[in-house]
């Protein structure tokens, strides 16, 4: 190191005398000293490495430093994981946390986090109870199901469910559903690693009955279906519904396992134009199904096993079922969104599930949230402002292919480029998420709540008076 690097270092202010200087003081009160003390050094460092690097030949002035410190400690006190705003249009945003939950699930979920609950104990006998009976029974009442049992997703479902009932046998399914989800979590891979043997039939887009019947042998021990929840094959093609494979199951003493993934409780072909099996649908026509919580059912992040009590008699014994339990804050939320849908009438859930409700949506009252949203920020004139038409999608391995009209405002702010107005927005306190058309930012109205707006308003003009 030469003489003129070790100058520069020296001039670097010590972290004692910074932690001197009012603006810090202020801070420590408001975050506390170890924080401050980790974002000092933070900073320092950071200035350090890059005169031991070459890369600046001086030090910043000492209140740019202390502003350096300001932003990383701001920064450093938010936590990870935070509230952000979906502007994107897609519903079920995977990356975004997919089903935002009602008011009243929130509350309950608090009230259960802030103290003790009845998780694992019976208040009628006073003795230890099962955490599934306080979700089980409406699971069973609103589905047809004899019983049922959750999980931490429906990922663990499909291999606590082959894990019992197929582990040591023939796993029958047809070629063209053998799909991949999320993080090449693929069908065939759960299949062998619960000690089931794949056996394919038919081709990638026509499967026909006999083609199960043909493979079922002394070896077989289910039949499986998996629901194409994340894709479509159109053209040329041709299945076996659940009701055919359900009497080949029965007349050969099988379980057929129908994983249905996506979880809809209520049939929307009358509201979208859009025709996905209801979980009601598959239990009438399977032994065993499985699905997901946090898309279409509009829930938390479980997988549901519904089906034959016998099936779900063994499921229960498995020793896999504690690994992939559900918490007492998973459960509790359940239990409010089943109960929505136990007593409430379709008109009042499409109203109460935050999912059904931004799915079937009307394409009046999202125009009419546009210009509300337009009138706000046309308050600030830095902003060019307009209003266009385009299609929101559902995601999450939703309802493929399904285009769901809706409105967005579109924004340039004045000086700033279409990127750097992404960036700025993706890493405030409130990060907004949007998507860029024609060198617009655009904000889908669809996936936006009213109480939004404001947020939305102030960031914007953060931005343009820097």
């Amino acid at each position: 190191m030469n003489n003129s690097v070790q100058l520069v270092l020296r001039q670097i202010p010590s972290v004692n005398k910074i932690l001197q200087d009012s603006v810090m003081k202020s801070m420590i009160a408001d975050y506390g000293e170890k924080l401050v003390k980790i974002s000092i050094n933070s900073v320092l460092g950071g200035i350090k490495s890059n005169i031991l690097n070459g890369l600046v030949d001086n030090i910043p002035n000492y209140d740019d430093i202390v502003n350096q410190i300001k932003v990383e400690v701001n920064s450093k006190a938010l936590p990870s994981l935070r509230k952000v705003i979906n502007g994107t249009g897609i519903i079920l945003h995977t990356n975004l946390g997919r089903a935002s939950l009602p008011e009243n699930v929130l509350n309950q979920m608090q009230r259960i986090a802030s103290g003790y609950s009845n998780l694992e104990f019976d208040l009628e006998t006073g003795k230890r109870g099962s955490r599934y009976a306080h979700v089980a029974g409406l699971i069973s009442k609103i589905t047809g199901a004899e019983d049922a049992v959750v999980v931490n997703n429906n990922a663990a479902a499909v291999m606590l469910v082959l894990s019992t009932l197929a582990s040591k046998g023939d796993v029958v399914i047809s070629r063209g559903e053998l799909v991949e989800i999320g993080g090449s979590f693929r069908v065939p891979e759960i299949i062998t690693s619960t000690g089931g043997n794949l056996v394919e039939v038919g081709t990638t887009n026509k499967t026909h009955l006999n083609d199960y019947a043909e493979k079922i042998n002394e070896e077989t021990t289910a039949l499986l279906k998996v629901h194409t929840s994340n894709y479509k094959v159109i053209g040329f093609t041709e299945g076996v519904s659940t009701q055919e494979l359900h009497q080949l199951a029965k007349e050969n003493n099988l379980p057929l396992i129908v994983d249905l993934g996506s979880g809809l409780l209520v049939d929307l072909s009358k509201y979208i134009n859009y025709k996905e099996p209801t979980v009601q649908e598959m239990v009438k026509n399977s032994d065993i199904v499985t699905f997901s919580g946090d898309k279409l059912l509009g829930g938390p992040q479980i997988g549901v096993i519904a089906g034959k009590k016998k099936y779900i008699d063994k499921i229960k014994k498995n020793q896999l079922l504690r690994a992939l339990r559900v918490d007492k804050l998973t459960l509790s939320s359940l239990e409010i969104i089943l109960r929505e849908y136990y007593l409430k009438d379709e008109k009042e859930l499409l109203a109460s599930i935050p999912v059904l409700k931004k799915l079937t949506e009307s394409s009046d009252n999202l125009e009419q949230k546009a210009k509300d949203l337009l009138t706000i920020l046309k308050a600030n004139d830095k902003l060019n402002l307009k209003i266009i038409e385009d299609y929101s999608e559902v995601g999450g391995g939703s309802l493929p292919g399904l285009e769901l009209p809706t409105y967005l405002v579109a924004i340039k702010a004045e000086g700033v480029s279409i990127n750097k107005l992404e960036s700025r927005l993706r890493k405030i306190d409130i990060p907004i998420i949007g998507r860029t058309i024609k060198d617009y930012f655009c904000l889908d109205l669809r996936t936006i709540e009213e109480n939004e707006y404001e947020i939305i308003k102030d960031e914007l003009c953060r931005i343009t008076s820097n």
